[in-house]
């Protein structure tokens, strides 16, 4: 199986010809239009420090469909007591480096490095990147961040500093995203977490099918306000 070396130009490879554990290419960097092209094709870059940028596109690929979240009876019951309030794209920058900092099963290092970071930032300020933030008590209790291309949320990472913060930020996410046309939420790769919000497998074929499909959708980009959720 071959891997690919990215040099200047903001182009990638089929993805389909990606190694069986997803590795696509090697090299490039983190321009706003690499990674833009990047999502569009169903690729993200995922490395470690002391690593060249590693770009990956997995089959099968984990994702959610927003009409098919599933709740669970404990977490309905936090949402009820409006125990956190919630917000869209008021502290990119807290939460990016919220999830840098996150400890994680089976991981000794971040993979949010600072130049992703910066990255990252920069497709904010495009409104291209964005953040959702649940808040305790008038402090940061948990966030998320990812990229939003058509009719399609790429979720790249999220963290928590109160118990259930993040997965009921999460759902409250997926239930406005939904009510406005997203298509699709890229969760990359699969953990049990994900699979009891009713996240599922599809192939590399399928979930490129899917994006194709969400990406023919406009964009919701700008700031993005959480108000009008349920």
């Amino acid at each position: 199986m071959t891997i690919y070396r990215l040099f200047d130009d903001p182009v990638f490879p089929d993805p389909e010809e990606a190694d069986p554990d997803g590795l696509l290419a090697v090299g490039g960097d983190l321009s706003q239009q690499r990674l833009i092209t990047a999502y569009s094709r169903g690729i993200f870059p995922w490395y470690a420090e002391g690593s060249p940028i590693l770009w990956w596109s997995p089959d099968p690929r984990l994702v959610l469909f927003p009409n098919r979240l599933h709740v669970p009876s404990s977490l309905k019951r936090t949402l009820n007591s409006a125990r956190f309030s919630f917000t869209l794209d008021q502290a990119f920058r807290q939460v990016i480096r919220g999830c840098s900092r996150a400890t994680r099963p089976g991981q000794d290092s971040t993979w949010i490095l600072p130049e992703m970071v910066h990255a990252y930032e920069a497709l904010h300020a495009l409104g291209i990147a964005h953040s959702a933030e649940a808040w305790l008590d008038g402090k940061l209790a948990g966030g998320i961040y990812g990229v939003a291309l058509g009719g399609v949320f790429f979720g790249e990472s999220m963290f928590h500093a109160a118990p259930d913060a993040s997965k009921a930020l999460f759902v409250t996410l997926v239930r406005w995203l939904g009510a406005r046309g997203c298509k699709l939420i890229d969760c990359q790769q699969t953990t049990a977490h994900l699979l009891r919000f009713g996240a599922q497998e599809i192939s590399r074929k399928e979930f490129l099918r899917q994006l194709a499909d969400g990406l023919d959708s406009n964009t919701l980009a700008g700031g993005w306000n959480i108000e009008g959720v349920s």
